[in-house]
């Protein structure tokens, strides 16, 4: 069947099967392979891009699901030539080892950036609890890192957050 999704900006009109998840019309149709695929299972956060604004596991999301809504990647972060600060973050503080799961991590933070609300480690719900190192944590939870860069992962996005 026939879709169109905004993919970083630009519509995008395609033929798919519909059982093809999200991921892969990105990866093996559209070209943009900077969501990875991970486990495949949703658990992993590898895949994460934004929809809508708002972080998505595009490994389980069907593309057909996906139709006329605005998807970013990784690769639609940045602004021409000039990185979203979030990327340029991650490389001032060495977010990174094997960077597998950086662009799902760069995904994840830039949603959550914009995510109001408490979390679960939130003590006083009556109070906005800011994005402290335990908040950024919780937040990226469904994100893994194999390497352990999560130190650093915390550092950028406080940076950010700030």
């Amino acid at each position: 069947m026939e879709i169109t999704l905004q993919v970083n900006g630009k519509a995008r009109t395609v033929d798919v099967d519909p059982r093809i998840s999200l991921l892969d019309l990105l990866r093996e149709r559209l070209g943009l392979i900077g969501a990875k695929k991970g486990c495949d299972h949703g658990q992993c956060g590898a895949c994460t891009v934004l929809l809508d604004g708002r972080r998505a596991l595009s490994c389980l999301a069907l593309a057909v699901a996906v139709e006329g809504r605005a998807v970013t990647t990784v690769e639609g972060l940045a602004s021409g030539d000039d990185l979203h600060p979030l990327q340029a973050a991650f490389i001032e503080h060495d977010a990174f080892q094997c960077g597998y799961c950086t662009p799902g991590q760069l995904c994840s933070a830039a949603g959550m950036l914009d995510e109001p609300g408490p979390s679960a480690v939130t003590e006083d719900l009556r109070t906005d609890p800011g994005l402290t190192p335990d908040e950024i944590r919780e937040r990226m939870s469904g994100n893994l890192c194999r390497c352990g860069a999560y130190v650093n992962i915390v550092s950028a996005i406080s940076e950010v957050a700030r």
